[in-house]
């Protein structure tokens, strides 16, 4: 598979997962730069849900028309070979939310 980049929005197969983690086949959003996607078999990705409240760690987006949220508090490192499918990348205001968020929560 082609390098992964980050912000790009790919289909990851979650499973199988522990209690409270996200399930499933879904959308996530590739976070780990490009220079670590590019050496290591593991990315560091924030699933995508369609339904959420609004929790300060959730990202509002839109993905092939539809209304969705990145849960940056479900951020998880996944092998490679768990990637299914690549869709696009994030929009500029939306990678600017995303590290805000990211900032703000993990930083501050």
């Amino acid at each position: 598979m082609e390098q992964v980049k980050q912000y790009e929005i790919v289909l990851v197969n979650l499973d199988p997962t522990i209690g409270s983690e996200m399930k499933k086949t879904r959308p996530c959003v590739v976070l780990s730069p490009n220079e670590m996607n590019k050496y290591l078999q593991t990315v560091v990705v924030a699933p995508m849900t369609s339904s959420s409240k609004p929790y300060p760690t959730r990202v509002g987006v839109k993905h092939k028309k539809n209304r969705g949220w990145i849960a940056i508090d479900q951020i998880r490192t996944i092998d490679r070979r768990r990637i299914v499918k690549r869709f696009e990348s994030l929009t500029e205001p939306e990678i600017k939310q995303v590290k805000a968020v990211m900032e703000e929560t993990f930083v501050a």
